[in-house]
């Protein structure tokens, strides 16, 4: 009579059994999945809620504090830089100390400076905790999508960190939005302290719901192992391609929303700050514009799409340019939508590009990739203050034909090593 079925597999040879063990890692309806869920959707909601919660009130700090734009866009640059230069080493940290704990960790420290930055005494002080706090939140993204490729079944891992991505895009927005119609009653200490405060409730959320790891291994922090994985990387010319596009794309967009606030406050539009709060709204075209971007790839390759990505941001930042606020906003729809396409586009191609060393590879295109905001912010309130809107327009274009150029030189390049590739014998 033949055995009941118990849905393991075996193999006999002729030493021994072995017996399949099942894969105990948490899949869609199983036990824990929608806690997990749950709670790194809310630990990205709290990250981006504080990463850019000033981003929207520049106007309000440079009046304050009496600065100007480039001066106040450091309360945002302070954040996104450091955050790009922690991220490596928070990677590092996480393989030792475990992806839960430096993710409560992060977000504890982020959440605790959040409550002081609006006690902030001048600018100074201000950028300074905003490093503090962004270097903090670096912690993060070095660790989630760790956590999920251990604890989640490899079928529902695309479904999982989509998320954790969705409530980044939410906590950007929202973010964005209550600050903006807060400040708008209260000014902008207040502000950022309700985000904070938002920020204290998903930490505590998080840590409750968030189930304990079961299939991470502890390893040793080796600076030599960690090095060699970066050197190979950046060694690579296509991976290095695909960090320059990603950090001039974000460029564009950290710039543009930096400054938008500034553009949107004077003549001849004079909007209100609870207004302008809401234009970030227009995030949720970026949702769907990085949701399709698997299926632009599918149709045009990837450095077609790269193209369709930066003509459709040109065309946006030139659209912006027009006195009608109709035409600005529209300008804004396909500056994101193309931001957010590009940004997809090569982000995963750099998961695919890189066989060894995953983590360490997307480790340094997100170091790239805030880099690029951080910079983008800067420069954008820079060429706003002397040359007002058509400066920073001006940034953009250029950062987008960087972009054009070297996928043009990779597809140079893609050509000149296929003529070298031998011709199989037949």
């Amino acid at each position: 009579m033949p055995a009941a079925d118990t849905g393991a597999s075996t193999t006999v040879d002729a030493d021994a059994v072995t017996v399949a063990v099942p894969d105990s890692r948490m899949t869609p309806g199983g036990p824990g999945y929608r806690r997990m869920s749950l709670a790194l959707f809310l630990a990205g909601v709290a990250t981006f809620a504080l990463l850019y919660s000033t981003q929207a009130l520049l106007p309000l700090v440079s009046h304050d504090f009496g600065v100007t734009a480039s001066a106040a866009s450091w309360t945002v640059s302070g954040a996104t830089g450091a955050l790009a230069l922690f991220v490596l080493p928070m990677s590092a940290l996480s393989e030792r100390f475990g992806r839960r704990t430096l993710m409560t960790a992060s977000l504890a420290v982020a959440v605790t400076v959040g409550l002081l930055v609006p006690f902030a005494p001048s600018l100074g002080s201000l950028i300074v905790l905003r490093a503090v706090q962004g270097a903090a939140l670096a912690g993060l993204p070095a660790s989630a999508t760790a956590y999920l490729a251990e604890e989640v079944r490899p079928k529902a891992l695309v479904t999982a960190i989509g998320l954790f991505v969705a409530g980044n895009s939410v906590g950007g927005m929202s973010g964005r939005i209550i600050t903006g119609w807060v400040a708008q009653e209260w000014g902008w200490r207040v502000a950022v302290g309700t985000v904070g405060v938002i920020a204290v409730a998903c930490a505590v959320a998080f840590r409750l719901l968030l189930p304990a790891p079961e299939h991470f291994t502890a390893g040793s922090l080796r600076p030599r192992v960690l090095a060699r994985t970066v050197r190979d990387h950046l060694a690579n010319p296509l991976l290095r391609r695909l960090y320059a596009i990603g950090a001039l794309f974000m460029m564009v967009f950290g710039g543009v929303y930096t400054v938008i606030g500034y553009r949107l406050t004077e003549a001849p539009f004079g909007l209100s700050q609870g207004i302008i709060g809401s234009i970030f709204l227009v995030y949720l075209v970026g949702t769907v514009s990085a949701s399709t971007a698997g299926r632009l790839v599918g149709r045009l390759g990837r450095r077609g799409a790269l193209y369709l990505a930066g003509g459709t941001t040109t065309a946006g930042l030139l659209l912006s340019l027009a006195p009608s606020l109709l035409l600005v906003l529209l300008g804004l729809v396909l500056i994101t939508a193309g931001f957010f396409a590009g940004h997809a586009v090569a982000s995963s191609a750099v998961s695919h590009t890189a066989k060894e060393g995953r983590a360490q590879a997307s480790a340094l295109y997100q170091s790239a990739y805030y880099i690029g905001s951080s910079t983008g912010s800067t420069l954008g309130a820079v060429a706003f203050h002397a040359g007002g809107w058509t400066g920073t327009v001006g940034m953009g274009v250029l950062a987008v034909l960087g972009v054009v150029v070297i996928t043009l030189f990779g597809s140079r390049a893609a050509r000149v090593a296929a003529r070298r590739e031998p011709v199989p014998a037949h």
